[in-house]
């Protein structure tokens, strides 16, 4: 990951492709109920990226033009990730998350983009946690999804998965690599440092329930497989300028409460092992 060529990440930008999808196979598949909690979860907060562009409009990010390049193709295709994991959850015979309108902002988000947004006007350098941000976000969601394709044993969700999955690494590849560019100046990695170790948590926990972020933590990211995946972001993460030694997704883990009982281990099933060999992050 030496480089990232955004302009040839912008010419091939598309809606997921889903051709092939085998639609009238999924409902004959086996999905634990698990595994519908998860992706709920998922397609939710993959179909609210438009609002986490809306404060990201607000801050300096969008003066760069890579990253408002990036930003235009990001969201576009992640609507359609949450559109195709709707679309999968109602072939299998389920409903998605109902979540009320959308342009109600709550008040401890308004108050965290109103806060973004004074300190982005503040500091010339916070598009370095931005894009720092981003990184972890991305790779955590890659993970996530590759926990999940292990987890239900369900052939036509592994190969829906591994194709978002191929979006999400290129998305983790530009804010990886616009992080590092950008925290080679010792006092931002200082600054942006900081902010993370305070502030940083997986995205969605701030829009769904406290139960839901704790069974998502649970099922996806608890036994050996799901700690060493965990591992890997935190790892990945460290080699940042100034991130040596950064706590993360094992951080957030250990610090969830335990209040209901963990989700019982779906077995990996190895019909998914195709999809999924052909979407593997590098290390």
């Amino acid at each position: 990951m030496d480089t990232f060529d955004i302009e040839a990440y912008v010419r091939r930008s598309r809606a997921l492709d889903l051709r092939g999808i085998e639609w009238d196979a999924v409902p004959r598949h086996r999905l634990p109920d698990e595994a519908v909690r998860t992706l709920r979860y998922m397609q939710d907060i993959e179909s609210h990226t438009i609002i986490y562009l809306r404060t990201l409009l607000s801050t300096r990010a969008v003066d760069a033009p890579d990253v408002a390049a990036f930003l235009a193709c990001w969201v576009y295709e992640e609507t359609h990730h949450g559109r195709a994991l709707a679309q999968f959850l109602h072939a299998a015979g389920h409903e998605t998350f109902d979540r009320p309108a959308r342009s109600r902002v709550p008040l401890g988000e308004a108050l965290r983009a109103r806060l973004t947004s004074v300190v982005a006007r503040a500091w010339p350098d916070f598009v370095a946690v931005h894009m720092t941000w981003g990184a972890i976000n991305e790779l955590t969601t890659y993970l996530g999804y590759q926990r999940l394709a292990q987890l239900a044993g369900h052939p036509v969700l592994a190969e829906i998965l591994a194709r978002i999955m191929r979006d999400e690494m290129r998305h983790f590849s530009f804010y990886y690599h616009e992080a590092e560019k950008r925290l080679v100046r010792p006092t931002t990695a200082r600054i942006a440092r900081a902010l993370v170790d305070r502030f940083w948590a997986p995205v969605g926990s701030a829009e769904q329930p406290l139960e839901e972020t704790r069974f998502l933590a649970t099922y996806l990211f608890s036994g050996p497989a799901g700690r060493a995946a965990a591992r890997r972001v935190d790892e990945k993460i460290r080699r940042l300028p100034g991130f040596a030694g950064v706590a993360l997704v094992e951080a957030w883990i250990d610090g969830m409460p335990r209040d209901e009982p963990a989700p019982r281990q779906v077995a990996y099933h190895p019909i998914g092992a195709p999809a999924l060999a052909r979407a593997r992050v590098a290390r």
